[in-house]
């Protein structure tokens, strides 16, 4: 809504520069006039009126600026709390590098600054504005007007052509550009392995191929906004010297047709003043034409990553939901698993068991759509998945546990960033990490990096118990909960989860028979 606000208020502020221009060209010529008059008490006050309008008018544009870059913030504000949760997860059967989807993320939203400060405020005013121009011409002269308005067909028959062209152009650029950010990042990851197997030739010659396909798809860009540049200016000039011929031979009187009308100096000063101004909001419109192409291009990308929300949000859960695996099979594309049929009641644990590699966990992705569903369905009490928000409102206990940096209570609260301090130590010592607190000396203050640095596999699979803990949510998804973890330590879990389980709805997936026991019902995938 703020956005949109900004917006108007930007394209007001540059339909009201055009009203400032009138201004300045009625201050001209009164001074002109009242000067070839001798009239200089007229003089003075036209050059009072002509310096407060330009005063004027630089205020105007200074705030049509500020409120376009207002507008363009909250839309990339936007855009990326909608894209960024998207980053954090693959699609599913998303096949792009995650350097691309960085990039998109990153880069295209801010190709959409120009797109909301620049191109849409002055689209709005491109429509009013030149209206506004040619009836202020028109008290002047009336033919200066209609020649105005007669000419305005070609200049927005140019602006068409080469905005087609431009978009076609500016979407192959963004293209080669998310494909060079994708390779370069996904490169630099697997540097290690690139420089063990020997292969940094190979790759700094891909690296060059799609550098050089940036260059050409930016120099095809750059060559369409000269031409349309250049076709737009050749309009608008032809279109002011119409009107500067018709004043100048009416004031000579040597039209070379009846003249329709016999203009003074002051009027024929006025309208010449006035007609770059009548093209001026269209000038700048095509200046800002790229902006439009980019940031159209930008959000098909955009819209990729993030498609727009339906018209009905998805449902919380509140209380524990029964499950239903209706014939399941994830299709990888080269691979499928299944079919899986399995039912988990309300308020019980249910427990997956069965060889690597069997599709345990992508169950699990499968629920919260993370893996691509083939063929069945998923029932949350009865109801799509689909229609259920799952993310954000369930405890999750991954294989692998993400770190943040900084503390170890930060870390844990990231199940619940409203959580006190008192609340997450008390799930940090209910995961089994009193020991480790106390031996290290600095409480919930332990620093750690993005890797968890410093911890073993066992206190980083605690890190995650604390977090589903500390979340208290209906639904638990467990995965191996208990992996890396010596028995004492696996037992010590799976008591912890036994008595905090109680009336939620818990499916795991463990190879561990002695987790597996404090389920209420089990089934082996085979």
């Amino acid at each position: 809504m703020s956005n949109q606000f900004d917006r108007q208020g930007a394209a007001l502020f540059w339909t009201a520069d055009s009203g400032a221009a009138i201004l300045m060209a009625g201050a001209l010529a009164a001074g002109v006039a009242a000067a070839a008059r001798g009239d200089h008490g007229n003089v003075l006050v036209a050059v009072a009126g002509l310096i407060a309008a330009s005063l004027l008018r630089a205020a105007i544009q200074i705030g049509a600026t500020d409120a376009g870059e207002i507008g363009a913030v909250c839309a990339k504000t936007s855009w990326r709390n909608r894209v960024y949760p998207r980053i954090l997860v693959a699609a599913p059967g998303d096949r792009r590098m995650l350097g691309e989807a960085v990039a998109d993320a990153v880069d295209r939203i801010e190709d959409l600054g120009g797109f909301h400060a620049r191109f849409q405020p002055l689209r709005r005013a491109a429509v009013l504005s030149p209206l506004v121009i040619a009836v202020a011409a028109a008290f002047g002269s009336w033919v200066a007007g209609a020649i105005m308005l007669a000419t305005l067909m070609p200049f927005a028959l140019g602006m068409a052509l080469a905005g087609s062209a431009a978009a076609r152009a500016a979407a192959r650029q963004l293209d080669a550009l998310s494909r060079l950010s994708g390779l370069f990042v996904d490169r630099v990851r697997a540097l290690p392995v690139i420089v063990g197997f020997g292969a940094q030739d190979r790759i700094g010659r891909h690296l060059a191929d799609a550098t050089r396909e940036v260059a050409t798809r930016t120099v095809d860009v750059l060559k369409i906004a000269f031409v349309s540049s250049a076709i737009i200016e050749f309009f608008a000039a032809l279109s002011v010297a119409l009107v500067a011929l018709y004043c100048g031979f009416n004031l000579l009187g040597i039209l070379p047709f009846p003249a329709p009308e016999t203009l003074t100096l002051g009027q024929a000063l006025f309208v010449l003043v006035l007609a770059p101004e009548f093209y001026l909001p269209m000038r700048r419109l095509a200046a800002a034409y790229h902006d439009k192409q980019v940031g159209e291009a930008a959000v098909e990308r955009l819209e990729k990553i993030a498609p727009p929300s339906p018209a009905s949000s998805p449902r919380a859960i509140e209380a524990p939901p029964a499950l239903r695996f209706d014939g399941v099979v994830i299709d990888y594309g080269e691979t499928a698993i299944g079919p899986f049929t399995l039912d988990v009641a309300a308020g019980t644990t249910f427990a997956l068991r069965g060889a690597t590699g069997i599709g345990k966990s992508s169950l699990l992705h499968a629920l919260l759509g993370l893996a691509p569903i083939g063929r069945g369905r998923i029932l949350i009490d009865g109801r799509d998945a689909a229609t259920v928000a799952l993310p954000g409102h369930i405890g999750w206990a991954g294989q692998s546990v993400a770190f943040i940096p900084g503390t170890l209570a930060d870390n844990i609260r990231l199940a619940r960033p409203e959580a006190d301090d008192s609340e997450v130590e008390a799930a940090a010592r209910s995961a089994g990490l009193g020991p480790m607190i106390e031996a290290r000396g600095q409480g919930m203050s332990l620093p750690l990096d993005h890797r968890g640095s410093g911890l073993s596999g066992g206190e980083r699979r605690r890190v995650g118990v604390a977090r589903v803990l500390l979340k208290d949510a209906p639904l638990w998804l467990l995965d191996e909960p208990t992996a890396d973890l010596d028995a004492r330590s696996a037992a010590d879990i799976a008591g912890i989860l036994a008595s905090a389980a109680t009336g939620r709805t818990v499916l795991m997936v463990t190879h561990s028979a002695e987790l597996a026991a404090i389920a209420d019902s089990e089934m082996v995938l085979a």
